[in-house]
């Protein structure tokens, strides 16, 4: 019980210095948080024979994620996924954004990414719960050319019941957009053990927003009905990636949103986005473990890292594609361009409040 030890990270080629927090439960499960972007570095978590499995995928040090490389156990703000013609409309106002997708569009809010930044370390500590951080990042008005300040509060909890639960607060100055997420990438036989195509994956949403070549939606709905998209009852990821789909050939795998089901609003659902509600489900082939996902957010995209082949990771691994999946919760990719979809709009009276569970249990 007490405060969480900061532990060094190492230094950027900028000569910063950055840390590392470790966080415990009473269950053997650790998750290892930088203050270098908030990124979640490991998260170790028990197998089917008792061996502690790292199910993320990630660097060694500071220097690994100091760098334009593939979002790794990121969060992403303030606004995640793609925003088409990198350009809105808000209260009548064109902002225009960094074109660094396709060189048309914005992805992740561009290059001048939340997680090379440092965030504040608010608090660390572990208690009868679990344990906890909580880090703050000020966002000045005009940054990545969104409007209006924004105070952000970004808090990982590590609890005894076997849950990496993210709560994500953003107090804005003014009218604005926020869309935040997280982008670990996980491997639930763990980081360096191969693709994901044996995993088995369950979501629970009858659609995915249609989208143009570039991944951008173009407003509507597709139902999942008979296409490799209809993750309903658990099917393995092998079978999609295989599967010959259009859309998936496209995009070199699965790289898209799922609309999902809404949840039933309860009390404790006051202040936060929406309704708390489990969404997904994914068990690891060889090692049994299986995540568990819950969400107040309208959406969520599945990504099997299509593209990240040829990194160097911690351990001295080199990633493959298809080696990891990542489960993003978020409002549809460039909703604030879509007036049918759930509006990410958010402001000094409205502030943003959302949370995501990721809860691991194992399997035979």
């Amino acid at each position: 019980m007490g405060s969480i030890e900061a532990r060094d990270f190492g230094t950027t080629q900028g000569g910063e210095h950055f840390s590392l927090y470790l966080l415990e439960n009473d269950r053997g499960m650790s998750a290892g948080i930088t203050d270098l972007g908030g990124c979640i570095v490991s998260l170790g978590v028990p197998g089917k024979n008792g061996a502690t499995i790292d199910v993320e995928l990630g660097y060694d040090d500071a220097a690994g994620y100091a760098v334009n490389k593939p979002n790794l156990g990121a969060p992403i703000g303030r606004y995640a996924n793609r925003i088409g013609g990198a350009s809105f409309v808000l209260d009548g106002q064109r902002y225009e954004l960094e074109r660094n997708d396709h060189e048309v569009n914005n992805l992740h809010s561009g290059s001048a990414r939340w997680r090379l930044r440092r965030w504040d370390v608010l608090e660390a500590e572990r208690d009868e719960r679990g344990s906890h951080i909580r880090l703050h990042l000020s966002s000045p008005d005009g940054d990545q050319g969104f409007p209006g300040a924004c105070e952000t509060t970004l808090t990982y909890e590590l609890t005894n019941d076997g849950a990496l639960a993210i709560t994500y607060e953003v107090l804005p100055s003014a009218c604005t957009v926020v869309n935040m997420t997280n982008h670990s990438y996980f491997n639930l036989n763990g980081y360096a053990s191969g693709t994901v195509a044996g995993h088995v994956a369950q979501i629970d949403a009858e659609a995915v927003t249609a989208v143009d070549e570039n991944l951008i939606p173009t407003g509507k709905l597709v139902a999942v009905d008979g296409t490799p998209f209809d993750l309903r009852e658990p099917k393995a990821l092998g079978l999609g990636l295989a599967s010959g789909d259009p859309a998936i050939e496209a995009a070199g795998g699965y790289d898209h949103n799922y609309a999902l089901r809404p949840g039933t609003p309860q009390p404790s659902d006051e202040g936060f986005v929406g309704a708390l509600r489990h969404v997904a489900r994914v068990r690891g082939d060889k090692t049994g473990i299986v995540m568990d996902v819950a969400t107040d957010l309208p959406g969520m995209q599945l990504y099997t890292g299509n593209h990240v082949g040829g990194e160097h990771g911690k351990g001295g691994s080199v990633t493959i594609d298809h080696g990891a999946f990542c489960l993003e919760t978020q409002f549809f990719p460039d909703a604030v361009n879509h007036p049918e979809f759930a509006q990410p709009v958010f402001g000094p009276e409205k502030p943003y409040r959302s949370r995501t569970i990721y809860s691991f249990s194992t399997e035979e």
